[in-house]
């Protein structure tokens, strides 16, 4: 299973009824085997893999996947390096309008934030996901799993160098945010009038100072002084959640 690191293209496996349903309606083309118990899916669903000519084995004994995955009978394989979209064909494609939006991640760490971030971005109209290749969770079966499935929804961009990416994204007239817990702009003062990528950093570390350095604003949260800060997952949805008040046509 992939973790941090590089793009290395390992077996990745989903897990649950709910994941792999996901996956069939939205990218089939990653699917590379289906493990059942007997009886886990609906008809209607393993019709459906046997007309994509999905290949179905059974789920006893299948070695590689995690003790206390809570897979309800259902697991897949996918391949991720068909999900994941290069920095360069998604230049070609985004749409650049002040009602577009991207999140960047600057080497997080926590599966777990990963995929919340990710459903987060889904559900307040976010246009792409820009994970690095090295030092970076990746998408794993726990991404997809917290991400609800909207991992496969939301386009995923794979970049190299971050502060590359952003000069490049800054070319294309995006704003750059950078989340910070002392940045110097409130988040509700700030007016998001132009296309605006938001910049989430590690973990324990924030955003790299180089990469800091090129954001164009530093965005705090407001709160109480008895609470330090909140963790990537929540500051991000709170920051998304701002911007999409301001941008409903996103939503639609």
């Amino acid at each position: 299973m992939q973790g941090p690191g590089t793009m290395t293209r390992e077996k990745v496996y989903i897990y649950g009824k709910h994941a792999l349903t996901e996956a069939i309606e939205t990218v089939p083309h990653i699917i590379q085997k289906v493990f059942l118990a007997p009886g886990a899916l609906p008809p209607q669903i393993t019709a459906r893999l046997k007309e994509l000519n999905i290949n179905v084995g059974p789920l006893s004994g299948q070695a590689g996947v995690a003790k206390d995955a809570n897979h309800q009978g259902v697991i897949g394989v996918i391949d991720t390096s068909k999900l994941v979209i290069s920095f360069e064909d998604f230049l070609k494609k985004v749409e650049v309008t002040p009602h577009t939006a991207l999140v960047l991640m600057d080497e997080l760490q926590d599966p777990h934030n990963v995929g919340a971030i990710i459903r987060s971005a889904a559900g307040f109209g976010i246009s792409g996901i820009l994970m690095p290749e090295r030092n970076q969770v990746q998408v794993t079966g726990a991404v997809v799993k917290t991400s609800a499935g909207m991992a496969f929804r939301v386009p995923i961009v794979s970049i190299g160098n971050v502060n590359n990416a952003v000069r490049a994204l800054k070319e294309k007239g995006f704003w750059i945010y950078g989340l910070a817990m002392k940045g110097a702009t409130n988040l509700h003062d700030e007016k998001f009038n132009a296309p605006a990528v938001f910049v989430v950093g590690n973990e324990g570390e924030g955003i790299h100072q180089k990469t800091l350095e090129h954001c164009d604003v530093k965005l705090k949260i407001p709160m109480h002084a008895r609470t330090e800060s909140l963790n990537a997952a929540v500051s991000t949805a709170v920051v998304l959640y701002e911007w999409s008040r301001q941008h409903p046509q996103a939503l639609s």
